[in-house]
């Protein structure tokens, strides 16, 4: 995963767009995926490696911020306004840390095109994912963030695949208009031996809104919609108990919902008779509320 996110700020810095990222222990990354500023032992130089790729690129800028989401994500909102070329990323040390920056989500990311015809492409990543680490370092609250949802007013995101973080990344920088982009990010996704891509999905690939099963469709009788890192634990429970009859399909990115190929895919499955959709969050928060008013679930 780590290396699929260096992937997508190098080739960008390649290609002269400009990388800004902020937040309480983005250096390194909180689960120490990211290593982007190394020090020398001796000198006790700061060295970012990106940096460092020759020819005419961009300047990455890297800064562990101090614990006020409210006024980082504030500022950070403001740089990209007025560095549009520049990925200007901020990254909650967890997910639910974001509930101190709410103001500026509810009054700006959710609302300014609307309110005052300003585009913006700031990225904000929230790790978010059940793994006992406790009630508060657990739920980035995505039912806060899809309520805030309409119009096409922004891009949320959870993915399961580097490759697909990736084109995503990418995307955020190639397309000719800007969106916040909200991604909830893994942590035990991070060093998990299914989370890897290959070559080719990164050289020839593109970002994918929906994942579908590779199973034989015609064997499926029962479809399960899922999205993010609970994919993995449903894969584990599906192979444990040998149940080749059950599809499991990503929606990895929830908003904008691509429902036609929602149902494209369903369409597919001759013998499948219903659908549902699993989350690990509780029933009042994820995704469930949303998807049931979006998608006839």
């Amino acid at each position: 995963w780590g290396m699929g996110e260096t992937l997508a700020y190098g080739s960008l810095l390649h290609e002269g767009f400009d990388v800004r990222i902020s937040g309480q222990d983005v250096e390194r990354g909180t689960f120490s995926h990211r290593h982007a500023i190394l020090r020398d032992e001796i000198s006790e130089e700061r060295i970012n490696l990106l940096n460092r790729l020759g020819g005419e690129q961009g300047k990455m800028n890297i800064f562990n911020s101090l614990l006020s989401e409210y006024a980082v994500l504030g500022f950070d909102y403001g740089y990209a306004m007025a560095n549009p070329n520049t990925l200007t990323i901020w990254e909650a040390q967890f997910g639910d840390f974001s509930n101190g920056a709410q103001i500026i989500f509810d009054q700006y990311l959710s609302a300014a095109e609307d309110k005052w015809k300003l585009q913006n492409g700031i990225v904000v990543l929230l790790p978010h994912g059940y793994e006992g680490q406790g009630s508060e370092h657990s739920s980035a609250r995505m039912e806060r963030f899809l309520q805030l949802c309409a119009v096409d007013n922004m891009s949320v995101a959870n993915c399961t695949t580097p490759a697909n973080f990736y084109h995503m990344l990418r995307r955020q920088m190639k397309w000719n208009f800007r969106k916040p982009l909200i991604v909830f990010t893994p942590k035990s996704l991070l060093r998990h031996p299914l989370v890897v891509s290959n070559f080719h999905e990164f050289s020839n690939g593109a970002f994918q809104e929906v994942i579908d099963d590779t199973i034989d469709h015609q064997k499926a009788t029962k479809l399960v919609f899922c999205t993010g890192k609970f994919y993995y634990d449903l894969l584990a429970e599906r192979t444990q108990l040998e149940r080749n009859d059950v599809a499991l399909v990503r929606i990895e990115q929830l908003f904008p919902l691509h429902l036609d190929k929602l149902q494209e895919i369903i369409d597919s499955y001759p013998n499948v008779k219903n659908y549902v959709w699993a989350q690990e969050e509780p029933e009042n928060m994820g995704a469930c509320s949303y998807m049931l008013h979006r998608f006839r679930l």
